[in-house]
C-alpha cells in the first residue's frame, strides 16, 4: 500500500501534466497549425480552447494581427544619378496560416528582405522629381509588387508608405535655387499679365471715349468730386483742348514762344486748368 499510493500520486501528476500539455487556449487573433506526427493537418485550429494530443500532435501558432516594420535607411541612386538614403514602413499580415508555416521558414524575414529589395529596385527606375512629387503612385506600386511576391506566402502587405528621403546637402541648395526661380517666374508671368489686361481695358475705355464724346464730361465731374471731398485751395476747371489748339494757333502766328502751342489731338476733347483761390488761373 505504501509503494502503490506514490506510484498512483506519480501517475496523477504525469496525466496532470501531460493533460495541460495538451490543452491550449488561443486568442480570436491566433491560429494553430497542427501536425500528427509530422503529417500536415487539412486544417488549422481555433479560436479558443483546442486540444492538442501531444507528442503525437504538434502545433504552432501563427498570429492573424497587422504586423508593422520600419524598413531601415537604404541607399539609392535614382534615374538621374542623385544619391539619396530612403527609409520606409511596410504594413502586413498574415491570411493563411498553413501557407506561412509550411511553404516559408520565416515569413517575417522574407518579407523584410523582400521589402528592402524592392524599394531599391522600384525608386532606382524613377528620377528625384518623381519620388518627391510622387509619392502615392510609389507606394502603390510597391505595394503590389510586394504582394506578388509574399502571396504563395499566405501573407497580404496591406500598405507600403516612403517615410523619408534624406538629400545631401548639394542637392537641397539646387532644389531651393530652381524653387526660388519658379516663382520668380511665376510672379514676372503674372506681372506681365496684369498689364497686358490693364492695356486692353484702357484700350476699351478709349474706344468709348471716343465714341462718346459726353463721357468725357461724366469724368471730368466724378473728378471734380473726388477733388471736393478733402479741403483745398485748388479750383479745376475743364477746358476744351480744341480752344486752347486754337488759342496756340493764333498765338503763334502773332509772334508768341513756341511753348505755348498746344498740340490738337482728335481724340483728346479737353484740359484741366488749375489756379489757387484768389489768384489767376494757371494753364
Amino acid at each position: 500500500m505504501s509503494i502503490t499510493l506514490p506510484i498512483l500520486l506519480s501517475a496523477t501528476a504525469i496525466a496532470a501534466l501531460w493533460i495541460a500539455k495538451c490543452l491550449n487556449i488561443l486568442r480570436e487573433y491566433e491560429r494553430a497549425v497542427v501536425f500528427r506526427l509530422g503529417r500536415l493537418l487539412p486544417h488549422d485550429k481555433g479560436p479558443g480552447l483546442v486540444l492538442i494530443p501531444w507528442p503525437i500532435d504538434t502545433m504552432v501558432r501563427v498570429s492573424f494581427r497587422v504586423v508593422t516594420w520600419e524598413v531601415p535607411p537604404q541607399d539609392i541612386i535614382t534615374r538621374d544619378n542623385v544619391s539619396l538614403k530612403v527609409n520606409a514602413v511596410v504594413y502586413f499580415r498574415v491570411v493563411d496560416a498553413t501557407k506561412s508555416v509550411v511553404a516559408v521558414e520565416n515569413f517575417r524575414f522574407a518579407v523584410e528582405q523582400a521589402a528592402q529589395t524592392g524599394l531599391r529596385t522600384v525608386l532606382g527606375e524613377v528620377e528625384l522629381d518623381d519620388l518627391l512629387s510622387q509619392r502615392d503612385k510609389l507606394n502603390e506600386r510597391l505595394q503590389t509588387i510586394l504582394d506578388e511576391h509574399t502571396e504563395p506566402w499566405g501573407i497580404k502587405v496591406t500598405q507600403v508608405q516612403v517615410k523619408q528621403v534624406d538629400l545631401p546637402q548639394d542637392m537641397q541648395r539646387a532644389i531651393a535655387a530652381q524653387a526660388e526661380a519658379e516663382r520668380e517666374r511665376r510672379a514676372k508671368i503674372i506681372a506681365a499679365t496684369g498689364e497686358f489686361q490693364a492695356a486692353a481695358k484702357l484700350a476699351e475705355a478709349a474706344a468709348v471715349l471716343s465714341r462718346e464724346p459726353a463721357a468725357i464730361t461724366l469724368r471730368y465731374l466724378q473728378t471734380l468730386i473726388e477733388i471736393g471731398v478733402e479741403k483745398n485751395t485748388t479750383i479745376v476747371f475743364p477746358l476744351p483742348l480744341d480752344l486752347l489748339g486754337g488759342l496756340a494757333v493764333r498765338l503763334g502766328g502773332s509772334g508768341a514762344p513756341a511753348a505755348l502751342a498746344v498740340p490738337t489731338s482728335p481724340h483728346a476733347s479737353a484740359a484741366p486748368v488749375s489756379a489757387p483761390a484768389g489768384n489767376g488761373a494757371r494753364v
